[in-house]
């Protein structure tokens, strides 16, 4: 039952989040450029996503590893450890690329012509949000095995701040090669990789089950840097007064998502 869930919720997560930014395009609901009366802007989305990974690390999964029989200053540790781990994977450009994929989507819409070196960055997009996505459905998986209403509230985390970042690898992807159908297919082809990925965290997991405190600690870690080193930093921009008590509704749209479902989830 419980690996099941995991390949629902990371198939929800991982190509349900593709076809939600593709829709959301498609339909003409997310603005490219300044936000319309009507439409998504991409702050928007950036701060719901924000809002619901810090709601699920610090409401959701760190509580649920410090109730454990680990030592608090272990988990700490581990905390800080994960951290720094993420900050170097950032740096490898495997994890994250969510700053490259705001520099395309300014910037692609205006070229004519598509170079080599663009065909080469567009698998290189795609390689590296396989990755991404890979570790996404090992952190779905580890919450899935301490608690099902952990593992729903993770899945939707991941799907909400996947949003934004598939939205960049559609926008490069048309660019590069031109053809809309085929970006869908391949970036949705990498959204798929985060159930080998859940399958992969069910099997580890499984066979480390005294361990799961710490993989829910370094899921933690995995949001916690997302949030704050990746879709914060964007969202800290001069805004009028209006943007910005958007930027912060949407942000607490965020946390009351992950709150709604994880009730609903695991009533009382």
């Amino acid at each position: 039952m419980t690996l099941l869930s995991i390949v629902f919720a990371t198939l929800a997560a991982g190509i349900g989040s593709v076809w939600l930014a593709a829709g959301l395009m498609r339909l003409g609901l997310l603005a490219t450029g300044q936000a319309e009366p009507g439409q998504i802007g991409s702050q928007h989305l950036l701060s719901l996503a924000a809002g619901a990974l810090l709601a699920t690390a610090f409401m959701h999964l760190l509580p649920e590893a410090f109730e454990s029989h680990s030592a608090p200053k272990t988990l700490f540790a581990t905390l800080l450890v994960g951290l720094v781990f993420f900050f170097l994977l950032d740096k490898a450009e495997l994890w994250h690329h969510g700053h490259e994929h705001h520099h395309d989507h300014d910037h692609h819409d205006h070229d004519e012509a598509i170079s080599p070196a663009a065909r080469s960055g567009s698998w290189a997009v795609l390689t590296g949000d396989s990755v991404h996505c890979f570790g996404d459905g090992i952190l779905i998986a580890s919450a899935f095995v301490a608690d099902l209403r952990l593992g729903l509230v993770a899945a939707l985390a991941v799907l909400a701040h996947e949003v934004p970042h598939h939205i960049g690898d559609l926008v490069v992807l048309r660019a590069t090669d031109g053809q809309r159908n085929a970006a869908l297919l391949k970036v949705s082809l990498a959204g798929a990789v985060t159930t080998v990925g859940g399958v992969t965290g069910w099997w580890l997991v499984d066979q480390l089950h005294d361990y799961v405190p710490y993989f829910l600690v370094v899921a933690s870690s995995s949001f916690i840097y997302v949030a704050l080193a990746d879709l914060i930093p964007q969202l800290q921009k001069r805004l009028s007064a209006r943007g910005t008590a958007a930027q912060i509704t949407w942000l607490l749209a965020g946390i009351a998502l992950v709150t709604v479902v994880s009730s609903l989830a695991h009533p009382g």
